[in-house]
């Protein structure tokens, strides 16, 4: 009513909407309809404001009325957690509400478990470590305690050799064929009673291979090709166990001009730098004694460092080794030759093509050989150190004290899984955290990454790499797979099938243990 009484007793001036003035004074007609028709809007605003405030308290009731439902709808009660041990036993646990927020919820539900699962071992590694007795030590630095050498006042973990005390672990190390040296065939050595092996094959427990980005500059510039003889070759042991001798013989049959340096079919001054001679070449025969799978020399990686295409003789899965596919040549068998040397010649006389086998040199090597000779950025001896550590926690944690861990969570309707992961090359876990509702394995990729990327991890291998291959700092997963497999089974041969599968290795391995590989 204020502001209607405002505007009856003002008087204004102006001009009609054709631009003609008007009165500001108002004819006694006027004035009498007006006040006829006042107590009509009168009443209309009255009723207009009542409604309004109406309006305003209905809103704030039904607003009070929803937080009270959120009070008790989304406030769980103080016992709301069922867990289940390693062992299969329930029970129940009490546990304050955490937050009225779902998401929060669910966060509190990972603090609990990265609590309760935290079961302490009875050996910490950086006071008592790792002890291997019977060699010295290797290396600079290692992510677990490792000692090497001899400590007469301790029982050593393990020893070179066998037999060992018990308690103590024989281990057998070697870079030999097995074809010449028969214990390092890994079902003979565990016959003869070593409980480590560690030779060049990647299915042995800790491989011990040629390569390695710190004793081979991989990537080397590629100079130009300026010899007259297609191919080189450095042989000395005449008496291989293999084919290598007639398949250089078949290769000079079929007019492929061979400089031999080596003491075998030699017809070049052997007294030169291998790899500085090897780089004038287009092709290098890294042709091995024995042909064995994963024994794979120097001759090989010379090779790659040289900027000279290999052509293969030796282990049966050395594509598993190339850089990139294309990029070697394979003589499988004897026969293999004459296709050989057709590919050669073929090469040699289409410069495109021949690039095309060294283009990894300029865009750097495959992700799978990335991951192979990352392995060797940490030390054998170091690994092997891990491996015992890794062994002795295992064993631990078939004890009582474990068998309590609660190792996944459920809140409500939703549950919570704890897994752990580290990189290969470290000994620490990290906690990782997965849905029920989403165990697939993109969600683990993905949570892998989450949390490493969190904790700004840089990756084992970034200072040995060459600069070229070292890449930002944006982390990239190439495989993850439990801890325990072989590097053969966790590079080439280990995949879960499906995400059912992986579930199903959740549901069998609580808190289950993962190695990742980042390239």
């Amino acid at each position: 009513m204020g502001i209607f009484s405002s505007q009856r007793g003002s008087r204004t001036t102006g001009t009609s909407h054709e631009g003609l003035p008007v009165s500001n004074g108002v004819s006694a007609a006027n004035k009498k309809k007006w006040s006829n028709l006042l107590p009509l809007f009168v009443t209309l605003v009255v009723i207009s404001e009542i409604a309004f405030l109406g309006r305003l308290d209905m809103a704030k009731n039904v607003a009070r009325v929803d937080s009270w439902a959120d009070l008790f709808s989304r406030a769980p009660p103080v016992k709301d957690v069922r867990l289940l041990g390693i062992d299969g036993s329930g029970f129940d646990v009490d546990v304050p509400s955490v937050s009225v927020d779902r998401n929060l919820e669910l966060e509190g539900c990972e603090a609990w478990l990265e609590r309760e699962d935290a079961v302490e071992y009875s050996r910490d590694f950086s006071k008592e470590p790792v002890l291997v007795s019977g060699a010295e030590k290797e290396w600079g630095t290692c992510n677990v305690g490792c000692q090497f050498g001899f400590d007469s006042g301790k029982k050593p973990d393990a020893a070179f050799g066998t037999p060992q005390q018990a308690g103590t672990a024989s281990v057998l190390r070697s870079m030999e064929s097995a074809q010449y040296y028969a214990e390092n065939d890994i079902d003979q050595a565990r016959r003869w009673g070593y409980n480590i092996v560690m030779t060049t094959s990647l299915s042995s427990d800790v491989p011990v291979g040629y390569f390695s980005w710190a004793e081979y500059d991989l990537m080397a510039p590629v100079l130009p090709k300026t010899e007259k003889a297609l191919a080189a070759a450095f042989i000395s042991n005449c008496g291989a166990r293999n084919f290598r001798l007639q398949a250089l013989e078949a290769l000079e049959k079929l007019n492929i001009k061979i400089d031999s340096y080596g003491g075998c079919h030699r017809n070049r001054d052997g007294r030169v730098d291998k790899v500085g001679a090897l780089k004038r070449y287009k092709f290098s025969l890294a042709f091995e004694n024995s042909n064995e799978e994963d024994y794979v020399t120097e001759k090989f990686f010379q090779s790659l460092v040289a900027g000279s295409v290999p052509v293969v003789i030796g282990a049966p899965n050395i594509q598993d080794f190339a850089p990139a596919p294309g990029s070697i040549l394979h003589i499988r068998e004897l026969g293999d030759v004459d296709s050989v040397a057709k590919s050669m010649k073929f090469l040699s006389e289409n410069p495109e093509a021949y690039n095309q086998t060294l283009r990894w040199k300029y865009e750097g090597p495959s992700d799978s050989f990335k991951a192979l000779v990352d392995m060797a950025a940490v030390h054998s001896s170091c690994r092997l150190c891990i491996h015992l550590a890794t062994k002795i926690r295992d064993e631990e944690e078939k004890g009582p004290r474990f068998k309590r861990r609660p190792c996944k969570c459920t809140r409500g309707s939703e549950t919570v899984h704890h897994l752990y992961v580290r990189e290969r090359g470290r000994f620490e876990m990290e906690s990782v955290f997965l849905r029920a509702g989403n165990l697939t394995l993109e969600a683990f990729e993905s949570a892998v990454l989450t949390k490493f990327n969190s904790l700004k991890h840089v990756p084992i291998w970034k200072q040995e790499r060459p600069e070229s291959l070292r890449g930002g700092n944006e982390l990239k997963v190439y495989r993850i797979y439990p801890v325990g497999m072989t590097q053969r089974q966790a590079l080439y041969t280990f995949r879960f099938k499906g995400n059912a599968d992986f579930k199903s290795h959740l549901e069998s391995n609580p808190c289950a243990k993962f190695e990742v590989i980042f390239v």
